[in-house]
Formats: C-alpha cells, sequence, structure tokens
C-alpha cells in the first residue's frame, strides 16, 4: 500500500471527495493523532498534547494546523467543525479540489474525475485488516478511503475515547457541508455525491 499513498491527491482531500468535511477533519485528526500533537480529552472530545522530539510538521497542510490551532479548549467533532479557523481550512481545501477539476462549485458535487480517482484508489488499496506494519500515510489513505470502518479498525482506542464514531460522533453517510460560516455549502448527499 505503501506506493499508492505518494499518489494522486493526498489523504485529506481523499476524505473530502469520498465523505465531504467531516471526513476531511477526521483525516487531519487522525494525522495528528499519529504524530502525538494531540489526544483524546474528556470523554468524546479531543485535545492538544505535546508532540514527541523531534516530531515535524508539513508544510502546506492548512486544515492539520486549522485543527490542532481550534483546539485551545478540548472540543468533539461537531464543535471543532464550527469554529472558524476549521471552516476556513475547510473552504480552502474544497477551493483546491474544485481548482484540480475534482469538484463542481455548482451545484456542489464530485466530477466524473474524482469517481475515477475513488474508485481507482479503492481497488488498489483494500480497508487493512488492522494497524500492524502499516506506516502513517497509509493508515491516513485507508481512513480517508474507507472512513469509519477503518478508524474502528486502525485506531480504535483513539477513535472511540475521542468521540469519533459511535455515541461521541455521527457515523458517516456521505458528504455534508456545513452551511455555517461560509455561505454555501453541502448538505446531504442529494448533490450527486455517491461513487
Amino acid at each position: 500500500m505503501s506506493g499508492s499513498a505518494a499518489v494522486g491527491p493526498g489523504p485529506l482531500t481523499v476524505a473530502l471527495l469520498r465523505g465531504g468535511p467531516r471526513a476531511a477533519v477526521k483525516v487531519a485528526v487522525v494525522a495528528l493523532h499519529l504524530r502525538g500533537a494531540v489526544a483524546p480529552g474528556p470523554p468524546g472530545t479531543i485535545r492538544t498534547s505535546n508532540p514527541s522530539p523531534g516530531t515535524s510538521f508539513a508544510p502546506g497542510l492548512a486544515l492539520e494546523k486549522a485543527v490542532r490551532g481550534s483546539l485551545y479548549l478540548p472540543a468533539g467533532l461537531r464543535e471543532l467543525m464550527d469554529r472558524p479557523r476549521v471552516r476556513r481550512a475547510l473552504a480552502e481545501l474544497r477551493s483546491e479540489a474544485v481548482a484540480a477539476g475534482l469538484l463542481r462549485r455548482l451545484p456542489p458535487r464530485r466530477t466524473r474525475a474524482a469517481r475515477r480517482v475513488l474508485r481507482e484508489l479503492r481497488a488498489a488499496v483494500p480497508l487493512p485488516a488492522g494497524p500492524e506494519g502499516l506506516p502513517p500515510a497509509d493508515v491516513l489513505l485507508a481512513v480517508a478511503l474507507y472512513g469509519d470502518a477503518a478508524l474502528s479498525v486502525l485506531v480504535p482506542r483513539f477513535t472511540e475515547a475521542a468521540g469519533l464514531t459511535g455515541r461521541g460522533g455521527r457515523p458517516e453517510g456521505g458528504p455534508s457541508w456545513s452551511s455555517g460560516g461560509d455561505g454555501g455549502g453541502f448538505s446531504g448527499c442529494a448533490g450527486g455525491w455517491g461513487a
């Protein structure tokens, strides 16, 4: 699986295409968790933590930076997505996907190219049976492609404690843009998001 993580759109964009902004934020949270930058907070929330010495943050990942910067207080996923900095980073990620020809602006939905990319990635990258031997990039790609199914297999303790699924988080049912803050967003799957 390692080679496929470096080809095509990154995990944040793949998650956005597959499941919308909520999925992209989950991938950003998992990326930060894998680097030790976030941990579970009070039940169902995420909080910052001190990353391990030598941990570096990749430049250009605005959504990850926005998520970490927005955790000035522990927050659940829904609250985190409502924070202005995260909404702005999601709008930027969406704009990049539009510019790359992967999303249509109006009506907001995946393009044929995006559907092809997701189909090819799923064919090349099956859902892993467990985290053993997977580098972080492959964990992130699996979470981006398979959402909650990958979260429960690859980072189950963190997923449950942080409220990313189950009672603390709404299970992924497809893309859904919050209409708050950025003016025009997705709401539900009716916009042709099916793969």
